[in-house]
């Protein structure tokens, strides 16, 4: 696996990754290629953009919003929201990562944003524990199965 950052004119930052299977029966090679907005709140890793457009694709949407956040609970204080919402959903304080290319936002909430910035959102599949990985800096403690932290 090939993951490559790099700058562009328009002062973001495009991800790309090439994913090669090393079985003798396919040679499929992937790219999944989008711009990464200047100082993103949440850094969604190749996987998880994958994702995310498949489950627009299948919602059968034009554009899609994902708020995600933090709330009270969780084996180590402090739980991950990872929700759809709407643009109707959007209020005047929150902080959004858009990406027009995608026809995705990615919403924060001030209060979360405290405990988000920096956090790089990735997809896993796993067949045991698969699906969205939360990888947080701000976070001193973290459970074992990655939906809690504490601060």
């Amino acid at each position: 696996m090939v993951f490559l950052l790099r700058s562009s004119s328009a002062d973001t930052t495009a991800a790309v990754v090439t994913a090669n299977n090393d079985d003798e029966d396919s040679d499929d090679e992937e790219i999944v290629d989008y711009d990464i907005p200047e100082d993103a709140v949440i850094n969604i890793k190749p996987k998880a953009m994958k994702r995310l457009r498949e489950l627009r694709e299948k919602q059968k949407t034009d554009s899609l919003v994902l708020r995600m956040g933090v709330r009270n609970g969780g084996c180590s204080g402090l739980s991950y929201i990872m929700d759809f919402a709407t643009e109707d959903d959007v209020q005047e304080d929150d902080a959004i990562d858009e990406y027009p290319g995608e026809k995705l936002k990615c919403v924060v909430d001030a209060k979360s944003m405290l405990y988000l910035y920096g956090l790089e959102l990735d997809f896993s599949e796993e067949l045991i524990g698969g699906g969205f990985k939360f990888f947080n800096p701000n976070a001193e403690d973290s459970c074992g199965c990655g939906s809690s932290f504490g601060v």
